[in-house]
């Protein structure tokens, strides 16, 4: 979105003071606390809030997309029938799904167990 004067930029910071972004405001506030930011423009804090809002939007409809591509690769006699359809969020979907924005999704190498790994560990 690009914006040709100064106006038109208030105008849309101004529009985010009645913004209800999915990711409320306290979420958004205690994660940029914990980064070690802080903020204290309701506009920017929800500006934030709607760049988040759209990332995961866009991860999930790319993992839906990769669902979909997975269904169609199967064999004809190995498809879920039209009753079943319903989609169902995958690890190795959301993996993937990630993994194209730039995240990596891998387990830990190991777990530590707190009842066998004697009293440090608790």
């Amino acid at each position: 979105m690009a914006f040709d004067d100064v106006e038109d930029l208030h105008g849309f910071l101004e529009s985010l003071k009645d913004l209800a972004p999915t990711v409320p405001d306290e979420v958004t506030s205690f994660m940029l606390r914990t980064t070690g930011s802080s903020c204290d423009d309701i506009r920017l804090v929800r500006l934030i809030s709607l760049s988040a809002q759209k990332l995961l939007a866009s991860i999930c409809h790319d993992a839906y997309q990769i669902h979909k591509r997975k269904l169609l690769s199967l064999p004809k006699p190995q498809r879920i029938s039209a009753a079943d359809r319903r989609p169902v969020l995958t690890s190795e979907d959301l993996a993937e799904a990630l993994q194209e924005h730039g995240f990596n999704l891998r387990r830990p190498a190991y777990f530590v167990d707190p009842q066998t790994a004697g009293p440090s560990a608790q």
